[in-house]
């Protein structure tokens, strides 16, 4: 069987305990870039262990809501939204490349993510912030979304599925106040993953099938179990010989 390669990322730097144990276990950290979490302390340190590593570095911008982390929409002029998401994603790419790395790609957070999902308006001004900023970075993109819509042809683009979190008809993400919106049990989360991975579908609640297929896949550094997750997941592809790419 020919060696194949999974592709994995994690939020991190966002104050989470497991930071350093879940490093080595990934390709890509989207790092908080004090929007919604994290300061520059936490943005030198994260760096540094990513470095360490050999984990690819990105941005993770979010709506500057510190108070309820990034997750409520927040009502902002096309200005004061395009100058938030500069500053933040240029703030961590001063630091990455103090530290003597380089910026790879950039990864929206929370409702920011959703909402660049699914409008047209809100997506054209993440674009144009990035595209401001020049350089050659990659973009992470939900998928079937407004962002990866308007985004083709500008930059190289990650389609992202996530590998804890359910999927609702419209393939946006089951919403946390509901019980089943993360996934935690390391075996189902590796089921999940192998479907799209491998048949390019997305199992829903309902037993019905999405089609999706994913340049990267996420786990998040605040579901309880993602340690375990990683590890597990890490065994079980290895024994289809299907390696996290490094």
């Amino acid at each position: 069987m020919m060696k194949q390669t999974i592709h994995i990322n994690c939020d991190l730097g966002e104050g989470g305990e497991f930071d350093e144990k879940l490093m080595p276990l990934i390709t890509a950290c989207n790092i908080a870039c004090a929007g919604h979490a994290g300061n520059l302390e936490t943005m030198h340190r994260t760096v540094r262990l990513a470095l360490e590593n050999n984990v690819e570095i990105g941005a993770h911008p979010s709506y500057p809501d510190r108070a309820n982390f990034g997750r409520n929409h927040m009502e902002m002029t096309a200005e004061e939204l395009q100058l938030s998401i500069e500053g933040q994603v240029l703030s961590l790419k001063q630091i990455v490349e103090s530290e003597g790395g380089k910026l790879s790609h950039v990864k929206l957070h929370g409702a920011l993510y959703n909402d660049a999902a699914r409008d047209r308006n809100i997506s054209n001004i993440v674009l144009r912030s990035l595209e401001d900023l020049g350089g050659d970075l990659r973009l992470y993109v939900p998928l079937h979304s407004q962002l990866g819509e308007l985004a083709l042809g500008r930059f190289e683009l990650y389609q992202e599925a996530f590998a804890d979190r359910n999927y609702e008809k419209n393939y946006g993400l089951v919403p946390r106040s509901n019980t089943h919106a993360v996934i935690e049990d390391r075996e189902m989360v590796l089921q999940h993953v192998r479907s799209i991975y491998k048949e390019n579908k997305v199992l829903l609640q309902n037993g019905e099938f999405l089609k999706a297929q994913a340049d990267t896949y996420c786990v998040h550094s605040d579901t309880p179990s993602a340690v375990q997750i990683l590890q597990y997941l890490q065994r079980k592809l290895a024994a289809e010989k299907i390696y996290i790419k490094s």
